[in-house]
């Protein structure tokens, strides 16, 4: 008989992960078996263990789903992989026009060919972007606030403090594919995968996550001072900021480099990275060169 692993994060959705997971109750008539995914130490036991018929449903918000495609990207696992949003942020449903409590949605194939970014001598696989200025240092002052307190953290109100004082603006190198761009008062360097971070911004309209084997997009918000960039800075929302071209600017590329002249934090689908000065974004080199391995063949 086939068996349904729920596996959660007891933490997500300010703790409210295994809560919210056993919704799922409702929805499946099979037997359900339950796993907290913070104690599962060896993914490749987890995988041999599985039945070809089993199915996954991973519980949690987009750092839950980060760090459990990071554990089983290179196993092979061929059963059917499903997301139930559980979370607070929710941006890579977003893309798909759903959130929080839509019925557990199927991944296989929305996990395969990302990218890899490489930070601090370290290489992850990341599912929306990596937030590299004011949004790291949001994330960092979000992980401070709750270490000592169980209220929901306001990342917004983190982000106008920091545009009003408490965050300083680096300068930036951005090389994209060989080229480039030299940038003064930076506020934010993200690179995506997909449209969204942060809970819903969009800092790189043009990138679509169809687009993840070809190429990754950065966006760079840059120069003008804390009232002008308070005042444009909600207009990310919906990629508006693009439109003001003295302080915004967008490129896409296989390869990204950022670097800062300070070092700052970074988050990776909303898990932090503290003192970092550079990182690298490449799309995954072997899917690129399938790619175009069949594109040559179909030209022939």
């Amino acid at each position: 008989m086939s068996k349904i692993y729920i596996l959660y994060n007891p933490h997500a959705g300010h703790n409210t992960g295994k809560q919210k997971a056993e919704e799922l109750q409702s929805q499946y008539t099979s037997p359900l078996t339950y796993v907290d995914m913070t104690t599962i130490t060896d993914y490749h036991n987890f995988a041999n263990d599985l039945a070809p018929e089993d199915k996954i449903i991973v519980c949690g918000g987009d750092g839950t789903l980060n760090r459990f495609i990071n554990e089983i990207y290179d196993l092979g696992i061929e059963n059917d992989i499903l997301y139930y949003a559980t979370g607070s942020g929710n941006d890579f449903l977003r893309d798909f026009g759903k959130d929080s409590g839509s019925a557990p949605m199927r991944i296989n194939e929305e996990i395969k060919n990302l990218p890899i970014v490489t930070v601090n001598g370290n290489s992850y696989r990341f599912i929306n972007g990596i937030g590299y200025g004011l949004d790291g240092y949001c994330c960092e002052i979000g992980d401070e606030l709750r270490k000592t307190s169980e209220k929901p953290v306001s990342y917004s109100a983190i982000a106008i403090k920091g545009l009003l004082g408490k965050y300083k603006p680096t300068n930036a190198k951005v090389t994209v594919d060989g080229k480039t761009y030299e940038y003064k008062k930076v506020w934010i360097a993200p690179t995506m995968v997909g449209r969204y971070y942060g809970g819903g911004l969009m800092p790189t309209p043009h990138q679509h996550r169809r687009d993840r084997a070809d190429h990754v997009s950065v966006g760079v918000m840059f120069h003008a001072g804390r009232i002008h960039t308070l005042l444009v800075f909600p207009s990310v929302s919906k990629g508006g900021h693009i439109k003001h071209k003295s302080l915004a600017a967008e490129h896409q590329g296989k390869h990204i480099c950022v670097e800062f002249d300070r070092p700052v934090a970074l988050q990776i689908d909303g898990e932090t990275v503290l003192g970092v000065t550079k990182y690298e974004v490449s799309v995954d080199s072997a899917c690129l060169a399938e790619k175009e391995a069949v594109a040559s063949t179909v030209e022939a």
